[in-house]
């Protein structure tokens, strides 16, 4: 029973998941125009974080949902970037870091693992980060894109940040911080021509918040282990 009760949220988890829920249906129903697709991306997306944030591998199963409704979403205004970033790398990324996270409970198997970062996996990361951005660049350019250099920025932030989950990092928490401003500019844009676009950026807003406290909780989680492994 001590046990069950552990996997509840906490109260501040319970406050950041039900105030994400309560701005993401405001923005919709406030909104002129409606789109449930949005929607539904955004609840799922934020769901998906508070789990995450708690290192409950439950939460990237829950990415992966998002992924696939944001892909489609991002498809239907041409932001290319967006749809072959989640659709082609976050989606995958989400179901690598399920398997990874499974794999690696922490001793207690209620979190993940929070593994260190060396050095050499770090400089493979920024690589490949390095490497991707700028073929993605390229395909974006060629596909017609809309706001090139916004999405191409937001390919950098999320790969970046989808390797240093899966490799099991509090730092991946900042890199999706970086990512969300970006998507916010992104869909600011889109909301300046589409009115029913806003509730995604009411979404990455709440993503901020979110990954904010997930790099925090990580932080927290990280010393605890390291308490217990002492």
């Amino acid at each position: 029973m001590k046990h069950a009760r552990k996997q509840f949220l906490t109260p501040i988890e319970w406050a950041i998941w039900l105030s994400s829920v309560t701005v993401t249906l405001a923005s919709f129903f406030l909104s002129p125009t409606r789109d449930a697709l949005n929607l539904a991306a955004s609840l799922f997306g934020v769901t998906a974080l508070i789990f995450v944030a708690k290192g409950r591998a439950l939460g990237h199963f829950l990415c992966l949902i998002f992924a696939l409704l944001y892909g489609v979403a991002s498809w239907r205004l041409a932001y290319y970037g967006e749809m072959i970033t989640y659709l082609g790398m976050s989606a995958p990324m989400a179901l690598f870091s399920l398997i990874a996270w499974v794999r690696h409970p922490a001793k207690d198997a209620r979190e993940v693992e929070v593994a260190r970062l060396t050095r050499r996996s770090l400089t493979g990361l920024l690589l490949l980060t390095v490497a991707v951005t700028a073929a993605f660049y390229f395909i974006l350019r060629a596909l017609n894109t809309a706001e090139l250099a916004v999405s191409t920025v937001s390919i950098a932030t999320s790969f970046l940040a989808a390797g240093l989950t899966f490799l099991r990092s509090p730092y991946y928490a900042l890199a999706y911080t970086a990512n969300d401003v970006v998507l916010i500019v992104l869909w600011i844009l889109a909301a300046l021509r589409d009115p029913s676009s806003a509730v995604m950026v009411a979404c990455f807003a709440l993503f901020l918040v979110n990954d904010l406290y997930g790099f925090f909780n990580w932080c927290r989680m990280r010393q605890r282990q390291a308490t217990k492994a002492s």
